[in-house]
């Protein structure tokens, strides 16, 4: 009773309360029905433009992440190249880099600024706009982003691909290709789908990539919109704020929905349990065919973080990089001079860790009710498990704003304006990144071992205690792990939630940006490039002793 009690506050608090408190300001602003915010929000030009932009930039994005991921799961899952491992460490790399700093880093390839261009004699005059500052290099970067998410999905789907369906169109005469378009791909729909309406809600709900290339170019998105309204008009347009936040919602569930609709009208159900189809021998064009993967790696990871790298190497806006020009003086600036850099590193280390610590602890009774409970109300508490991350960032933000504008009832606390409200966000919207690994554990755990110990008479918080914590804690922890990684960087939810004081990481890369700064920018995402990468090989050496499929990067 203890642990449902407990589980059903978590939900309540992190999850129902704020979405309500969303819809209560659209449709019940100041306690008492009215239209008028939805009605002000419709008529206006501004918002269908916004609206126009974000559908067009989120349905460009996912279809080149949809290219480019399927292609290489396909090749990495199908075929016999070689150094697999390494190069789905580099491919999934992007994916766990913050998305800001994805745009940072390719802004820094082009453009009169750029110091690989002026080291090599090719930078454009100075005041000539970076071609990046457009709606096609939005889609761009949106689909570089999250191409790797695609890939995951639809790699996960190309393990339960049967050896024999493969073989039989072989052994037919069926070449590759053909078995590739009449086989493989129509079975591996319900994965395509879905790698496609989740890289949809991620591109409609990101807010770095259209922010530092959209708003240079005047070219608003909705989270972008949001971000400008409320910076401009603070708490006052938080009604209208609120109704742009449930149409990005709304875009959200309607490519969710349409999603499952297209799974539903034909069955693609696999009824074989045989092993996985042999790879694909490439023979002579092996070897062309590892060289243009690699050369992918060069142009999505390689070249943008060495940009990103020369940049907060020089000493000032247009000066060429040389042995004699570079400096450090950049990196020592953000890191013990600029106070505001200072704090937001501790504030992002402290938000992240206890984010994630929460998480772990969270995560275990909550899988243990999803994975193990025989309950009718267990899909639900799944739901809304997934609810506030499957939605756009910026909508949890708003929800959190409106939530604790007002100080707490009862105990009258005050957490707006703080950065307590941020770890709430952060709460409730990475939760979900603990669980799905920790369930994955449970599936993966023989429940003998509890079963016995509650036939001993062992009562749950001691079997939770000494059975079941010790032998899931690996899958919650590395789930903990990709929390922390996720929200170290983070900017989507904390760019509407911070106040002098409680700046993270993000938001200071952010504001050197925008303030024309970007050697200072580039030096913030350097470090922190180079902390992401050092956590994934870290968690890398545990793998083994990890349940498959916890670590994305990791086979």
């Amino acid at each position: 009773m203890a642990l449902t009690a407990g589980i059903v506050a978590i939900i309540v608090i992190f999850s129902l309360l704020p979405m309500a408190r969303l819809l209560q300001e659209v449709v019940l602003p100041g306690g008492s029905f009215s239209l008028d915010v939805i009605r002000s929000g419709l008529v206006s030009n501004t918002t269908w433009v916004a609206t126009w932009n974000t559908l067009c930039v989120g349905l460009g994005g996912t279809l080149f992440a949809l290219v480019m991921g399927v292609a290489v799961a396909v090749l990495v899952s199908l075929s016999d190249v070689r150094h697999r491992q390494a190069f789905v460490l580099c491919f999934v790399t992007p994916l766990m880099i913050a998305p800001q700093v994805t745009a940072l880093a390719w802004l820094q390839l082009f453009g009169p600024s750029s110091p690989m261009l002026n080291m090599l004699g090719m930078a454009p005059p100075i005041g000539t706009p970076n071609p990046l500052y457009s709606p096609e290099g939005i889609v761009l970067l949106l689909g570089i982003q999250y191409a790797p998410l695609v890939f995951l999905i639809v790699r996960a789907g190309l393990r339960k691909l049967p050896r024999e369906l493969v073989e039989a169109a072989q052994s037919s005469g069926a070449g590759w290709f053909t078995v590739l378009r009449t086989v493989i791909l129509p079975l591996m729909t319900p994965s395509i789908v879905g790698a496609a309406a989740l890289t949809f809600v991620s591109c409609v709900g990101n807010f770095g990539i259209p922010a530092f290339l959209g708003i240079p170019a005047n070219y608003l998105v909705l989270p972008t919109l949001i971000y400008q309204r409320l910076a401009g008009g603070g708490p006052a347009v938080l009604s209208e704020v609120a109704f742009l936040s449930v149409l990005i919602g709304v875009i959200a569930m309607v490519g969710i929905v349409l999603q499952d609709r297209i799974s539903k009208r034909r069955d693609f159900r696999i009824t074989s349990t045989s092993l996985p189809a042999a790879p694909y021998q490439l023979g002579a064009w092996r070897v062309p065919v590892e060289l243009g993967m690699w050369a992918l790696i060069a142009v999505i990871l390689v070249l943008p973080l060495l940009g990103l790298i020369l940049t907060s190497l020089v000493r000032g806006y247009g000066v060429t990089l040389s042995a004699d020009t570079a400096t450090l003086e950049n990196y020592r600036f953000v890191v013990f001079e600029h106070a505001a850099a200072s704090r937001a590193f501790l504030n992002s280390l402290y938000l992240s860790a206890a984010a994630a610590a929460f998480a772990v602890f969270a995560a275990i009774p909550l899988a243990y009710v999803i994975a193990w409970g025989k309950q009718r109300w267990i899909k639900a508490l799944n739901l809304a498990v997934e609810l506030p991350y499957a939605l756009p960032g910026v909508v949890l933000a708003i929800a959190s704003l409106l939530l604790f504008l007002k100080p707490m009832p009862i105990t009258g606390i005050q957490i707006y304006n703080t950065v307590w409200i941020i770890l709430y966000a952060y709460l409730a919207r990475f939760l979900v990144l603990a669980v799905r690994p920790t369930v994955t554990g449970y599936f993966q755990l023989d429940r003998a071992l509890e079963e016995a110990a509650q036939v001993a008479g062992a009562g749950l918080f001691t079997r939770m205690r000494t059975i079941i914590f010790p032998l899931i804690a690996p899958a919650a922890i590395a789930g903990g792990l990709l929390i922390f990684m996720t929200a170290l960087c983070e900017l989507t939810v904390s760019a509407l939630l911070w106040s002098s004081g409680s700046e993270t990481i993000g938001v200071v890369i952010f504001s050197f940006e925008q303030g024309g700064d970007s050697k200072y920018a580039a030096a913030v995402s350097a470090i922190m490039v180079a902390t992401t990468f050092l956590l994934m090989l870290f968690a890398s050496l545990f793998a083994k002793r990890l349940p498959d499929g916890v670590l994305p990067w990791r086979d």
